[in-house]
């Protein structure tokens, strides 16, 4: 079996006798990578809905997504470490034929729709700074995938610095904001700890139910776990026993940061825009709606930032889902062709729908095609999230690292929930587009 990503597998070295801090410098990175995914063009706009038309009050729904999310992402990444292989070279040879083969199908199907959003949010963001047309911009961000070629030349530290730059630069942005907003602090801090719904139907008939249920539905995204298991082996793991419970530790604290890190700027979404929309009465379903809507209630300065996070956001997310693109290309179908081949075209599958809706809807064609792609990735869930506990929770596999009937138990509860309600949100669209 040839190695996941092995044009990068283990090629960060990991010192043997080392402190704390040593260690975590050298494992901390793939998670990273992997939240970018949280915080994408797809997510703003349900953050966005939540905070201009409930306030504050489904922050909680926030901090519970995020915990569900830490519990798939940490078995992705002792999958990877403990079995050696990535997720989809797993369900190719785990699970019965033809089986593991045709789930590359839904997996690859939901790359690109995850990719078209991202695509989709950086051209926005660069349209709105720059006023060039929206076609354009799709275009310019599409070619960074050449980026990734060359700093993935340089090492793999030097992708994830990359990226990890882009991130910081949305968070940054989103501190600024919040300072700009002023945001009820009182108000937040009651939205994180009472849990509450009304289920009441309010402006446009959406209930607070329902925005929670999409914050929730669309928390995992299916590529971050096949990417998570195939970056954990990027590090040089001592094969022992010990030395894996020890990666195991380590990228457990690495996801718990990272993630931790993408809640709080999806918060953060959340938070400005209660403190800008919902205070002031506006309702706001679209990022270019957003960013206009900014300018007079708090400032130019602030509408500037929500464009320059939202291109940074479409940037970083752009390049870890092309990655996961050459992943579960290579893991299901054992297909081994040159990087520039295989993310060239991931980037050109996920290019076409987007220029054929931005040429038939024009700018206002971005907010359906965003709300298509969640329903696509929300249809690949299930084959993602069940495989992945039922790998790690075997002994045949996973041997004495197989997780424990508790971690088990809980994974498969979780796993329940994020398909009844993706299952549920995906009939309600089919109603309310059959109701047109």
């Amino acid at each position: 079996m040839k190695k996941s990503l092995s044009e990068v597998h283990g090629t960060v070295g990991v010192p043997g006798q080392a402190g704390f801090w040593r260690k975590m410098l050298a494992f901390g990175g793939p998670a990273f990578l992997v939240s970018v995914g949280y915080m994408d063009p797809g997510n703003w706009a349900t953050d966005i809905e939540a905070g201009s038309r409930f306030g504050y009050s489904l922050l909680w729904v926030l901090l519970l997504s995020n915990a569900m999310a830490l519990l798939l992402q940490s078995l992705a990444a002792r999958l990877g470490i403990v079995s050696g292989r990535d997720l989809a070279q797993a369900c190719r040879e785990f699970l019965p034929h033809p089986w593991g083969l045709l789930l590359y199908i839904p997996c690859q199907v939901a790359i690109v729709a995850c990719d078209l959003a991202e695509v989709l949010g950086g051209a926005v963001g660069l349209n709105l700074l720059t006023g060039w047309p929206l076609l354009s911009c799709a275009l310019v961000i599409s070619l960074n995938v050449f980026v990734m070629f060359f700093l993935q030349a340089r090492g793999m530290r030097w992708l994830e610095a990359g990226i990890m730059a882009l991130v910081a630069t949305v968070g940054g942005c989103y501190l600024v904001e919040i300072w700009l907003a002023q945001p009820d602090w009182s108000g937040v801090l009651a939205g994180l700890l009472t849990p509450r719904l009304s289920g009441d139907r309010i402006a446009g008939n959406t209930s607070d139910l329902y925005v929670a249920i999409g914050i929730i539905g669309a928390t995992v995204m299916p590529h971050n776990l096949y990417l998570h298991s195939a970056l954990v082996q990027t590090r040089a793991v001592d094969p022992t026993p010990e030395g894996k419970r020890e990666a195991i530790r380590y990228n457990f604290i690495d996801s718990a940061v990272a993630l931790n890190g993408a809640f709080l700027v999806n918060a953060a979404i959340l938070i400005v825009a209660a403190s800008v929309f919902f205070r002031n009465g506006v309702s706001v379903n679209e990022l270019q709606q957003a960013h206009a809507t900014l300018h007079p209630l708090v400032g130019g300065a602030a509408a500037t930032l929500f464009a320059v996070a939202l291109l940074a956001s479409g940037q970083s997310s752009t390049l870890t889902g092309t990655l996961a693109g050459q992943i579960v290309m290579e893991g299901f179908l054992h297909l081994r062709m040159s990087p520039w081949i295989s993310r060239s075209l991931t980037r050109v599958l996920a290019l076409i729908p987007a220029v054929i809706a931005i040429l038939w809807k024009g700018d206002k064609g971005t907010y359906d095609l965003l709300i298509l792609s969640q329903v696509v990735l929300s249809l690949q869930l299930p084959f993602a999230v069940i495989p992945l506990i039922a790998f790690t929770g075997s002994k045949k596999i996973m041997g004495d690292l197989a997780i424990g009937p508790n971690i088990k138990g809980l994974a498969w509860v979780v796993a329940a929930l994020l398909v009844s309600l993706n299952s549920w949100l995906l009939w309600e669209l089919v109603q309310a587009g059959g109701g047109k």
